[in-house]
């Protein structure tokens, strides 16, 4: 071999070398932000780490810490692929600086979100935030939006100094983490997580008022918003949104799951158990939630006799592309139960369609009980998540109970009302 040829090769792999050191992400604590159309910013930490030889992200939301481990780059170009909902990144590395986009694959489309992000800062919405001028930490009734799309709300805050922490809570479920500031008389929060992006402002008039709120929800969705401080503030009893038609103590269903194996509740596996029946799609962020609880609780309770099945509910009817997005929740959470592909939607009349005997489907998750006789005792709307602290549990310890009593129950045993 010459010696040129040798200086090429050493050339080529200098080359490499800087290439690689240039998509090297710095660790520690990283300010992201997206611009939605209205050009308002939808900001989060997260925190790089370096772990076996491979880069890894941790997004903060309040106390969650959102693990994503797909990180790879070509070149100055940086690929961040989110476990779950079927989004990501595609960006490049500036100056130690990230610029590019948020990419959500969507059912017919993809949407694109400008991002940007910067290494070692670790404030969200002001780098130096003003005396907060009231404490709003407590329970709140909040109305976001307006005329059909008006949902009234259960907020729940916490302060500490400027830092506010929190969520909102809704019969179809709840806001998940949101973390934020408040700044003199002025509020805000948001929350990412790859399905979720939100930004919430607001004025704060006194310690028993927000007004002038606006919510920013991913690309272009802006709603208004307001509170009133309530500390009785309540959601309907999610047990009292959706019930079985008239004439109907049953349901029924045979679907493919993700293996292609149709599944129904007249396999011998659910005859005198009880079963938990999910309505769910891959795309929402509440029932990620829930399953992250189902998982652990069929672990606990399926050795007592209970079963768990996950009916999806995608944005296609594209068998092939619901699987992929199924195999990643089942991924993710390790889900030990079968999750069977329904080919239908989320559009809600698409869902009622596939279970008829239903009065109507609410919301995303819905969750069925079923007794050891195959009856329907209770349907529960919605899932207040971790975020939710007390809701939360709350929910675990009715719904376990609820459980204990009917598996303490005969098969055929006679329901009271």
């Amino acid at each position: 071999m010459n010696l040129k040829a040798i200086i090429t090769i050493i050339s080529s792999a200098a080359l490499l070398q800087v290439a690689s050191a240039q998509t090297k992400l710095k660790t520690g604590v990283w300010r992201g932000a997206l611009t939605t159309k209205s050009d308002t910013e939808i900001p989060f930490n997260f925190e790089v780490k370096d772990t076996a030889g491979k880069q890894q992200l941790a997004i903060i939301n309040g106390a969650e810490r959102f693990k994503v481990t797909d990180v790879t780059s070509r070149g100055d170009s940086v690929f961040i692929q989110m476990p779950l909902f079927n989004s990501e990144f595609k960006l490049k590395l500036e100056n130690d600086k990230l610029i590019g986009n948020w990419v959500r694959h969507l059912a017919s489309q993809d949407v694109l979100v400008k991002f940007a992000a910067e290494p070692n800062t670790a404030w969200r919405f002001l780098k130096s935030p003003v005396k907060p001028a009231f404490n709003i930490g407590g329970r709140w009734s909040a109305v976001i939006g307006e005329g059909d799309g008006r949902d009234t709300t259960v907020g729940e805050f916490k302060q500490v100094g400027a830092k506010l922490t929190g969520t909102f809570l809704t019969t179809t479920g709840d806001y998940r983490y949101l973390e934020g500031i408040v700044s003199g008389d002025k509020l805000y929060l948001s929350c990412f997580d790859g399905g979720h992006a939100y930004t919430f402002t607001a004025t704060i008039k006194d310690e028993q008022t927000i007004t002038d709120g606006k919510f920013y929800a991913g690309y272009s969705s802006v709603q208004s918003w307001a509170g009133v401080k309530d500390p009785n503030a309540k959601l309907p009893d999610a047990y009292s949104l959706t019930a079985l038609k008239p004439g109907f103590k049953k349901i029924d269903f045979a679907f493919k799951d993700i293996d292609g194996k149709t599944v129904s509740l007249q396999d011998d596996r659910y005859k005198n158990k009880v079963v938990i029946v999910q309505i769910l799609g891959s795309w929402c962020p509440n029932c990620m939630d829930e399953t992250a609880y189902m998982v652990n609780y069929y672990k606990k309770y399926q050795a007592k006799g209970v079963e768990v099945v996950g009916l999806a509910y995608e944005r296609t009817s594209d068998f092939a592309k619901s699987q992929k997005a199924l195999q990643q929740v089942k991924n993710r959470f390790n889900v030990p139960y079968p999750l069977l592909i329904t080919g239908y939607t989320s559009d809600k009349a698409e869902t009622s369609k596939s279970l008829p005997m239903l009065s109507k489907v609410v919301g995303f998750p819905t969750t069925i009980i079923i007794d050891k006789s195959g009856d329907v005792r209770k349907i529960h709307t919605g899932f207040s998540g971790p975020g939710t602290g007390e809701y939360y549990t709350g929910f675990i310890n009715e719904f376990e109970k609820l459980t204990d009593d009917l598996l303490a129950e005969p098969s055929g045993a006679v329901k009271g009302k």
